[in-house]
């Protein structure tokens, strides 16, 4: 006699678990799932098996070989194409010259194959399909026999409507060789839908053979728990070792060098299954568990209900309910996952994560430390505690942002805002910035806010309106510029500014526990339009410069507008100011390919050119979102973004204004003594744009600046605007008589370096505080990081906000001095870096 085995399945119901691995390998108490199907055969005296497979086919062939370990003959046919449940059969027709078992490699049952082989047998039947009785019918055939056992009607997966019986088709069949001959070679086909159908239609002998026993197709990863519940309950046998203790309530099964300590065997309650080589740690609680093998389970944890696979690494004060976690999975302290919880092959779960009920984690993932997970994990690489870097919110588009994502983000900060307030939306011409926006304002408006859209529109020119009155935020869409495969929101208060931490910590809140306002369906939030939006932000442009001065220089521009929404208004603007313009990339195009790296570098070697042969007063490059500015003299040169800040600041001292100049704590010294020179009073805040933007913002504000070639100019808006910069550059040239080029070349000749360091955020303020120490008798500030004067020279190292780097800057009128501080300081860092991990 001789069984079938269908191993071919792709297991897609069932992931992450079935990521790397077929589905007949998925392990059940430490045991591929097949094998207890192979177990079940030898006890009815079967040893002749055919696997069919067609998925993954080495990793089941590496496992079981030629099958003589488990006492059993094994061959394997493995068909080219999916020809389906009949069609993987009719491949192994040279195999199958006598009556023989087909039974699927991914179900439990202890079913009495004998019996149904006797059945068969007496019936003289062609095929006999074994049946059993469930309490939920819809996921399987639905089969009706007559008193003799001959079908005589069956449904395929049938709705509640069509259910006519709960006996089921349980996939487990017996047929003779001469069915073989009723499906085609090399043809899809399925026994349920083609094959039976048939039979019956022509009157073959089919018959069903009625089982009672266990059951269970374990088609899902919810199937599959349910699957470990039973055999806790002791509702199916599996074949498994002696156990070291069994009494009232309790089986423990113990492996082979396995380290449990006496005094805590009375901490195992139910059946409890630990694999060779593994260690359970003192005063942990173990109920109804499986524990793979080489796993180690430190002190004071409590897992229920709970399957790890081989490999995995829980540390102490660790509390998990009904979760599986795959092979290698690390699992840091104190970590808490609610029932359902299901965790792929290699993941790093960060300390005091809390994984919510029933989230799917894909396998080689990492969840920071602290992060609530409440959604499956399947895109990206990493799920992080909090969803803000600053003001901002990015990811991979349509991968880590994705609309689902998008629309709960909504919620969450529709749900901080006043109902009936109004917020204000924009984007660049992305369409993924389109696609994630509108999911977005669905979130927004199920909380009962109200949004006024005004689509695809340089940020500026939302920031203007922010500035003025009607809404309690902003939120802009645009493609993220490090990266064009990402997307940036960027959340506004009611000025214009970034919002404070304080309001991105309360939508982080709202997001994780979804706690969102949902208000009556009759009370959403609706969507409106500004259509004379951009008519009142070119008032307030043109009211703010110097007309007269610009049309008497009238300057020649070369400007590249990225295809942006900026083109639809910056060359209007200049050309009314006197400028002569030459646009390039003008043109709006939505939906345009975002811009690679190496396409930007072209573009301003393109600008340089044409500057140069139209000999042109300046060249300006403007990003697609129409905040920053890079900029080109005359001679063609791109100024560096150092170069470009210190000649705007060189420009606005010329200009014989008294006010307030702010500027990052990282800003070369040279631009504070040009402006203190010129009686400038010169802030230095923090590397933060809300910071820089509040410290020009009250009475004699003149600039606040960035080292990426932002520039705000509170006269007309105090918040970034590079189509404002670009006018306002203009305007002090004519004042200054100079050109960008003598001014570049006036500037001090410093050296300026910076450098980064990979530092993991564990011991970011360890570093900190060293370098603190280290400066106890020294000229140090601490406006940002923690800065060192030296006569004329400086050193900043400073901690980045959001990534695990360490940034250090060093500035000196001598270059060797400079680099000689940058590599003295980044040698301390590494140092302390190394006695911090080695206390």
């Amino acid at each position: 006699m001789k069984a079938v085995i269908m191993a071919g399945g792709f297991g897609t119901r069932m992931q992450p678990l079935t990521i790397n691995q077929p589905k007949p390998m998925v392990p059940l108490v430490n045991q591929p799932i097949m094998s207890h199907i192979i177990a079940l055969l030898k006890q009815h005296g079967i040893s002749d098996v055919i696997m069919l497979l067609f998925h993954q086919p080495e990793i089941i062939k590496n496992y079981f070989g030629d099958g003589s370990e488990l006492g059993v003959r094994i061959t394997y046919v493995t068909p080219l194409e999916d020809f389906g449940t009949a069609g993987a059969v009719r491949a192994a027709a040279p195999y199958l010259d006598e009556r023989f078992l087909v039974i699927s490699g991914d179900l439990l049952t202890d079913f009495d194959l004998g019996e149904v082989l006797k059945f068969h047998e007496e019936k003289q039947a062609l095929a006999t399909i074994t049946l059993t009785s469930v309490e939920d019918p819809l996921q399987f055939g639905v089969v009706i026999t007559d008193q003799q056992g001959a079908i005589t009607k069956f449904l395929e997966k049938p709705g509640w409507g069509e259910v006519f019986s709960d006996t089921i088709n349980t996939g487990i069949y017996v047929f003779e060789p001469a069915v073989l001959d009723m499906i085609p070679e090399k043809t899809n086909r399925d026994w349920s839908k083609d094959i039976f159908p048939r039979m019956l239609a022509e009157g073959r002998p089919l018959y069903g053979c009625r089982q009672r026993g266990y059951w269970a197709d374990i088609g899902n990863t919810d199937a599959y728990l349910e699957t470990f519940r039973d055999l806790f309950r002791d509702r199916v046998a599996v074949s498994l070792p002696e156990p070291v203790l069994c009494e009232a309530g309790r089986r423990i099964y113990l492996g082979t060098d396995t380290q449990v300590a006496e005094a805590d065997l009375s901490r195992l309650e139910g059946m409890v299954v630990i694999g060779d080589n593994s260690q359970v740690q003192g005063g942990s609680r173990l109920k109804n568990c499986v524990i793979g093998r080489n796993c180690v389970i430190e002190d004071d944890v409590e897992l229920e209900d709970v399957i790890l696979w081989d490999n995995v690494f829980v540390k102490r004060g660790c509390r998990l309910f009904g979760t599986v976690a795959g092979h290698r999975t690390r699992l840091g302290r104190g970590v808490v996952s609610e029932e359902g919880v299901v965790i792929g092959d290699e993941t790093d779960v960060g300390d005091e994560a809390y994984l919510r009920k029933d989230v799917k984690i894909w396998p080689r993932k990492s969840i920071e430390s602290g992060s609530i997970v409440s959604t499956n994990l399947i895109w990206g690489d990493k799920w992080r505690k909090s969803l803000f870097e600053g003001a901002s919110v990015r990811g991979l588009s349509n991968v880590e942002l994705s609309p689902e994502f998008c629309a709960k983000l909504g919620a969450a900060y529709g749900s901080v805002l006043p109902r009936d307030s109004y917020v204000i939306t924009s984007r660049d011409g992305q369409r993924s910035s389109r696609m994630l926006k509108r999911a977005f304002l669905g979130g927004v408006l199920s909380t009962g806010v109200n949004v006024r859209d005004i689509k695809q529109m340089p940020l500026p020119v939302m920031s203007y309106k922010l500035g003025t009155f009607g809404e309690v935020g902003g939120v802009h869409f645009r493609q993220f510029g490090e990266d064009s495969a990402a997307t940036e929101i960027l959340f506004y208060d009611a000025e214009g500014f970034e919002i404070p931490s304080g309001t991105a910590k309360a939508v982080e809140r709202i997001f994780f526990k979804e706690n969102f306002r949902r208000v009556h369906y009759a009370e959403p939030g609706e969507i409106r339009e500004l259509p004379q939006l951009t008519a009142f932000y070119r008032e307030g442009f043109l009211r703010a410069l110097d007309g007269g001065l610009l049309r008497s220089f009238a300057p020649k521009v070369v400007i590249d507008l990225n295809h942006s929404p900026a083109g639809e208004l910056l060359p209007g603007l200049l050309t009314d100011l006197g400028c002569e313009v030459v646009e390039l990339n003008s043109r709006f195009e939505e939906g345009r390919s975002a811009t690679a790296p190496d396409q930007t570098a072209r573009a301003m070697q393109q600008l340089s050119r044409i500057v140069v042969s139209l000999e042109a007063a300046a060249g300006f490059w403007l990003d697609p979102s129409g905040e920053r500015v890079r900029i080109i003299d005359e001679s063609g040169s791109l100024l560096t973004e150092i170069e470009a800040l210190g000649v705007v600041v060189s420009l606005v001292s010329r200009c014989g204004m008294a006010g307030i100049l702010a500027l990052p704590v990282s800003a070369p010294m040279a631009l504070e003594k040009v402006a203190q020179e010129s009686g400038l009073t010169c802030r230095i805040v923090k590397n933060d744009a809300r910071a820089l933007l509040e410290a020009v913002s009250e009475r004699g504000g003149l600039l606040a600046a960035t080292l990426d070639g932002r520039f705000a100019v509170p006269g007309f808006q105090g918040h970034f605007d590079g189509m404002f910069a670009v006018a306002k550059i203009l305007e002090m040239l004519g004042h200054a008589g100079m050109s960008l080029g003598s001014l570049r070349r006036s500037l001090p000749d410093r050296a300026y370096r910076q450098a980064q360091i990979p530092c993991s955020r564990q011991f970011k303020g360890g570093v900190m505080r060293k370098m603190s120490e280290h400066t106890v008798n020294l000229d140090a500030s601490f406006v940002d990081g923690v800065k060192i004067r030296f006569e004329d020279d400086w050193v900043l190292v400073l901690p980045d906000q959001y990534r695990p780097l360490m940034h250090i800057v060093a500035d000196s009128p001598d270059i060797r001095r400079a680099e000689s501080l940058l590599e003295n300081y980044r040698n301390k860092v590494e140092t302390w870096k190394k006695e911090l991990l080695n206390p």
